[in-house]
């Protein structure tokens, strides 16, 4: 398998903007398609494209010869549009990018999946937390339209995974909050993040799903470990932070907040609620930062 260029939709972006400095950082070509102003300081090319339009997703991917394609252009939450309009986003834009990429013979699709499939930020029930840590395996329960199009967007991918006539390695990433060190500073390291905080105002299903946050410089390395992975089919990957957004050890917060859940393995210290091994043996990917060492 040869990657050379390497596309990412949405890089005018916060996150897909900082994939494509470190897609350029490790020598690879690549090609900003999105449907914002052109910057020549983002990306090698760039292509104005409407990816709910089929034929302009084909266009663009075929236009600079794309090996691989990262999907970051979609409706990052269900609160500024119709409901409709977020599901359109995240579902239909994943169909043509995995189209064009398949009938464009391209290599892979790393898709922007989100922890927000398994049902808890936006929506008003608590999230349903059936065992710890969390696996790729566990139930998806959501009710909002963002989460809704993430499950969907999931299991459009695993189709596409399915069919005998796809050689793309799919990924898709559930990403939590992304964020910069600045934002680590000001969300963490400013504030009390105890659990006698925690407990009178934290409802464990806001921002900081189950307590769980990235930083940028990991959410850009699974990306391209994502890109240069070679496996059959779909596969989803959390891909968090190896620890978790409180000073608490996590099994206080598991007594706190998630009583009764089954816990298969108890994490130690910080640790995160999320089961990574999966990313690690796959995609040869571990975090390596967190917010503790800032």
């Amino acid at each position: 398998m040869t990657i050379d260029t390497i596309a990412v939709t949405g890089g005018n972006g916060k996150i897909g903007e900082a994939i494509l400095d470190h897609l350029s950082d490790h020598d690879y070509e690549t090609v900003n398609i999105a449907r914002g102003k052109q910057r020549e300081d983002v990306s090698d090319r760039y292509v104005t494209t409407d990816l709910l339009d089929a034929g302009d997703t084909y266009g663009a991917l075929a236009k600079y010869g794309a090996d691989a394609v990262v999907h970051m252009g979609t409706i990052p939450d269900p609160y500024s549009n119709p409901d409709f309009r977020v599901y359109e986003s995240n579902v239909l834009s994943a169909v043509h990018v995995l189209e064009a990429a398949d009938e464009l013979g391209l290599e892979s699709v790393c898709l922007a999946s989100s922890i927000n499939a398994l049902g808890s930020e936006h929506q008003e029930r608590p999230a349903d937390v059936r065992y710890i840590p969390v696996d790729e395996s566990h139930p998806r329960t959501p009710d909002d339209s963002y989460g809704i199009a993430k499950h969907a967007m999931e299991v459009t991918a695993d189709g596409f995974g399915r069919r005998p006539s796809c050689d793309l390695t799919i990924s898709s990433l559930r990403y939590p909050w992304v964020m910069t060190d600045a934002e680590m500073r000001e969300a963490f390291l400013e504030v009390d993040r105890s659990l006698d905080v925690l407990s009178n105002v934290h409802p464990a299903t806001g921002r900081d799903v189950l307590f769980s946050y990235l930083a940028m410089t990991d959410a850009t390395s699974i990306a391209r470990k994502a890109v240069e992975a070679d496996f059959e089919g779909h596969e989803l990957f959390w891909a968090v932070a190896g620890d978790t957004t409180a000073d608490a050890p996590t099994s206080a917060l598991i007594e706190e907040f998630y009583p009764g859940v089954t816990v298969h393995e108890p994490p130690e210290d910080h640790k995160t609620l999320f089961d990574l091994s999966k990313a690690e043996s796959l995609l040869g990917w571990e975090p390596t930062q967190t917010w503790r060492g800032l």
